[in-house]
């Protein structure tokens, strides 16, 4: 087996514990499993833009290729406007690297607490289109005296070009902001691929897609005609097309239900963190920026919380999840079983609870704990 190639970005904030953490338990992993994993770590961030001007160079990402992955940690800092470093990192490898499937799971584990009465665990998986729909950067704040409306815009820039007079005067009776969201077949069609491969994959019997089309006809016929014929390649699976409000309600209701839920860009990025909450909260909410045919890149989805930076108090749990998609992306599926393992029969324990969790584990102490959870089950 060749040794496998992962680089690493620690972030701002909490990043570099939870990373760390994360390095621990896969290291561990790698070491019961004879299996060798090279580590090349990168300094972007916001000290990186404090010192550079950017949170990372233009060419970074030409590198960033050479690895089999990118592991994550977080990005922010209130020192830097919002939007910027996340622009400049986050959203520049999510279009760089063509990353266009965001998934989330949900995924309850034994013993953790959740606000939803009388759950038992589960595990469905939220698949997000990742760079389309209204993030696509095609705006503007039309505002009286300002003549240059031009945005920066990489993949539509002829469409917007062709919406929209550039030499419009706007008066102080017509100022005004827009936002645009554009969706492709192109891309649409790949998004639905992945989504009904995973549903065979985890043998998950539901899959069902998430639109307003009620409101927002003109793009979501499009995104629901694309899921349908792709249902029909799919027969044994279950399938069905919901609102976003009402996803949103029986997300709560009755979250056992779902098997793969398929969003668009916006909508995606907000249920998922309410799928996160049924899982306990974003401490227990993997993610994975996927580019099935590239490179792609793992990471929380929760935030940098500069406010908890160094005390060691995380739930780190979120990054080693990340852990296991980055293996299973890879075809890496003894290291991903070992570790997702090692997760479930921690939580299941008990004796590890981190604060979300109403405990007094550090951050720490839950790596510790899933490393020696992964040792006690393989190292046979």
């Amino acid at each position: 087996m060749k040794d496998i190639d992962i680089a690493v970005i620690r972030g701002d904030g909490i990043g570099p514990e939870i990373i760390e953490e994360g390095l621990k338990v896969v290291k561990t992993a790698a070491k019961v499993a004879g299996r060798t994993i090279k580590f090349t770590e990168y300094p972007f961030g916001s000290n990186f833009y404090f010192k550079n001007g950017v949170a990372m160079p233009d060419n970074a990402t030409e590198e960033l290729k050479q690895h089999d992955a990118i592991y994550f940690g977080a990005v922010g800092d209130p020192n830097v406007p919002p939007g910027v470093l996340e622009g400049q990192l986050i959203l520049k490898m999510r279009y760089d690297l063509d990353q266009y499937i965001n998934l989330r799971p949900v995924k309850l584990y034994p013993g953790v607490p959740t606000r939803v009465k009388d759950l038992e665990p589960l595990e469905f998986f939220m698949v997000r289109e990742n760079l389309e729909d209204f993030y696509i950067g095609v705006g503007q704040h039309l505002d009286p005296g300002n003549t240059d409306y031009k945005v920066n815009l990489k993949l539509h820039r002829a469409l917007y070009d062709m919406l929209f007079d550039m030499d419009v005067k706007v008066t102080s009776e017509d100022e005004y902001a827009f936002n645009m969201g554009v969706i492709s077949r192109k891309n649409t069609e790949r998004v639905m691929k992945y989504a009904f491969e995973l549903a065979e994959k985890k043998g998950k019997k539901l899959v069902t897609a998430v639109d307003k089309c009620n409101v927002l006809p003109q793009m979501y016929n499009l995104w629901r005609d694309v899921f349908q014929k792709e249902a029909a390649k799919h027969p044994g699976l279950e399938t069905e097309m919901s609102f976003a409000d009402a996803v949103n309600m029986w997300i709560l209701k009755e979250p056992e239900k779902f098997g793969v839920v398929i969003l668009p860009n916006l909508m995606g990025d907000i249920l998922s963190d309410l799928g996160a909450m049924v899982a306990g909260g974003l401490g227990f909410a993997a993610g994975g920026n996927i580019n099935p045919e590239g490179v792609s890149m793992f990471e929380p989805i929760h935030g940098s919380a500069p406010k908890y930076a160094g005390k060691n108090v995380i739930n780190p749990v979120a990054t080693i999840g990340s852990a296991v998609l980055m293996f299973e992306q890879l075809g890496e599926d003894q290291l991903a079983g070992m570790i997702e393992k090692g997760i479930w029969e921690t939580m299941a324990e008990g004796k590890v609870k981190t604060r979300d969790m109403g405990g007094t584990a550090t951050c720490s102490d839950v790596g510790d704990a899933i490393s020696a959870k992964v040792i006690e089950l393989f190292d046979k």
